[in-house]
């Protein structure tokens, strides 16, 4: 065997030994979100997260300051076969008993690290951005006829007094009458409830639910009512 053979072959043993040893590369989480929810009739707030992933068996997510926030791990047939979709809500204490800029401190601003480790072995990483812009509930109103009901609220165009001065960026509403529930862009103001939905609830107060969600994903509600004869 010639010098030239020889280094060749060693060059390839190397290669391979390196290949082996290098980590898979991380694929993406399919969805990863963590974002405020500001609840201005009750006055709470709550940081809530939302994902989903290839048969994953841990997770974990790091904050921006490196500290390690939320752990999981699956065990035993949760170990073997993974777990897919996760949502979860923080608690949500009220704003006059756990001040606004405590809370906000425990949660910074910036890129939130999601990892995990699918069945495969394969991990998972993602990067969801927190944004402290939060924008104000709604001004409501509910204007009933019948069995017509249309609600109607105010654009949302900055945050509540005494909240981080960020820029309110809509990207649209959401309403929730009982099981009702409509997405609409930002540049509507209303919406009217199916009247065949409206004869089917009972009478009496109805509750109902307009969140204002900011592009940032953050969202705020306002709760209300209508009265049904």
């Amino acid at each position: 065997m010639n010098k030239r053979t020889l280094v060749s072959k060693c060059l390839v043993a190397v290669l391979a030994a390196l290949a082996a040893a290098a980590p898979a590369a991380a694929a993406p989480f399919s969805f990863a979100r963590i974002y405020i929810e500001y609840n201005a009739s009750a006055n709470d707030l709550g940081f809530h997260v939302t994902m989903d992933g290839p048969n994953w068996k841990t997770f974990n997510i790091v904050n921006p300051n490196g500290v390690k926030v939320w752990e999981v791990v699956g065990k035993a047939a949760y170990a073997e076969l993974g777990m897919t979709e996760l949502f979860f809500e923080g608690a949500e204490p009220n704003l006059d008993e756990f001040p606004l800029d405590q809370l906000l401190a425990r949660f910074p601003e910036g890129n939130y690290k999601f990892n995990g480790i699918a069945v495969s072995g394969t991990q998972l990483k993602s990067v969801a951005m927190l944004s402290h812009a939060i924008p104000q509930g709604p001004e409501v109103e509910a204007v009933v006829n019948g069995d017509e009901v249309v609600i109607r609220w105010q654009p949302v165009t900055h945050p509540p007094e005494g909240f981080p001065n960020r820029q309110i960026n809509i990207a649209g509403y959401q309403v929730i009458v009982e099981s009702f529930q409509v997405t609409l862009p930002a540049s509507a103001t209303e919406v009217e409830v199916p009247e065949e939905y409206v004869e089917s609830l009972p009478r009496g107060e109805i509750p109902f639910e307009v969140l204002a969600i900011d592009r940032s994903g953050n969202q705020s509600i306002t709760e209300g009512t209508f009265e049904l004869d």
